[in-house]
């Protein structure tokens, strides 16, 4: 499975124009729906204030940070699971994905047509939930036939797994039919892995994005309220962001004229900053750093993965070779300055094959091959 962030969401919530403003490259978008009809993908560098700390203290030719990769996927509709309005093709772009961003339109304005004929983001957030559940819900009940079919002819072991498959799938499928999430499941370990190659849509993390007007963003409103209550209950993240703004801010040319435009609507930072962090920290991933006179880098990993899985990110022959890591961390160099006095206070540290490298970590690989 891909580590992307797929955009979904109901047609004319604004899922192209947020995608357009992260990748800085405009994606088809028109007032009618199903215009995204083969999804748009792009490459987004991570905003990261520790790079540019780094940056500053080595002064690199090159400055590269780490990137999250985001899937605009073509509007959904009541019936998808049916195969309304294309459905069946959208929602297999969705189960590609690591982590679904559900767009949810925010604002009011005439001139914008909503698929349902009003704005009413509780009512909006059920019909995609519902139709991702009740994809789920086929995909679940077309395993049980199967499972059972295993525990009536196969052998004792294949029999054992079927049992712990139709276990989870006990627990599953009452959730779907109501139009919950398969992720409500109180599964076990064993449940887990046993109905892991089924990419459940709903198993997916979520990160609500609330697409809403200037006021919105400013001092909020009634639908970002309401979205924000939904989020709450499933342990979900929000991001309110203003896609027109954003556009807007994408497009400027200097970082000047950026924090300008941002001052008006007085943030320090913009929207898809954040929803790009938190797209990447929903996918299990962190940062760590290389750092020197002709680089600064952010490289991306796995949380938990260990020195050499890690020295593989940069070269594979940096894992095939491990031999050791030289590591601080970014909050000791910002403590003490530079690596000599990050030396002198003994928080140069030397790490073997066992250590789980950290986020904001900055590292030497040493390798030989």
């Amino acid at each position: 499975m891909a580590l992307n962030c797929g955009i979904v969401g109901l047609p004319n919530v604004g899922k192209s124009t947020i995608f357009s403003a992260l990748t800085a490259s405009p994606a088809e978008a028109a007032n009618y729906p199903f215009c995204t009809i083969n999804p748009n993908v792009g490459i987004v560098g991570l905003p990261d204030k520790r790079l540019d700390v780094l940056t500053q203290k080595f002064s690199p030719k090159r400055r590269v940070p780490a990137t999250v990769e985001f899937v605009d996927i073509a509007g959904l509709v009541k019936g998808a699971s049916r195969g309304e309005g294309l459905g069946n093709q959208f929602l297999s772009r969705i189960r590609e994905v690591s982590v679904l961003a559900h767009t949810v339109r925010c604002f009011d304005d005439p001139d914008i047509i909503h698929v349902a004929g009003k704005v009413d983001p509780v009512d909006d957030v059920e019909t995609i939930n519902m139709e991702l559940a009740f994809a789920d819900l086929d995909t679940v009940e077309k395993r049980r036939e199967k499972a059972e079919r295993s525990s009536r002819v196969m052998g004792k072991e294949e029999q054992k797994k079927a049992a712990t498959v139709l276990s989870a799938i006990g627990k599953i499928k009452p959730l779907l039919e109501n139009g919950e999430r398969a992720s409500a499941a109180s599964l076990s370990e064993e449940e887990s892995q046993a109905v892991g190659d089924l990419h459940l849509i709903t198993m997916k993390p979520v990160l609500y994005v609330c697409n809403t007007d200037d006021g919105g963003v400013k001092h909020g409103n009634p639908h970002i309220d309401a979205v924000r209550n939904i989020a709450a209950r499933e342990g979900a993240e929000t991001v309110v962001i203003s896609g027109k703004f954003e556009s807007e801010l994408a497009f400027l040319e200097s970082d000047e004229e950026k924090k300008e435009f941002l001052a008006e609507l007085g943030l320090e930072e913009s929207g898809l900053s954040l929803l790009a962090r938190a797209a990447y920290r929903l996918m299990g991933l962190i940062t760590f750093f290389t750092a020197g006179e002709d680089e600064c880098r952010a490289w991306t990993i796995r949380k938990g993965d260990l020195a050499p899985r890690a020295a593989g990110a940069i070269h594979t022959d940096f894992e095939r070779g491990f031999i050791k890591a030289e590591v601080y961390s970014f909050d000791d160099l910002v403590a003490y300055g530079t690596e000599a006095k990050i030396r002198e206070a003994g928080k140069y540290r030397i790490e073997g094959r066992d250590y789980a490298v950290r986020d904001g970590d900055v590292v030497f690989f040493k390798f030989n091959v």
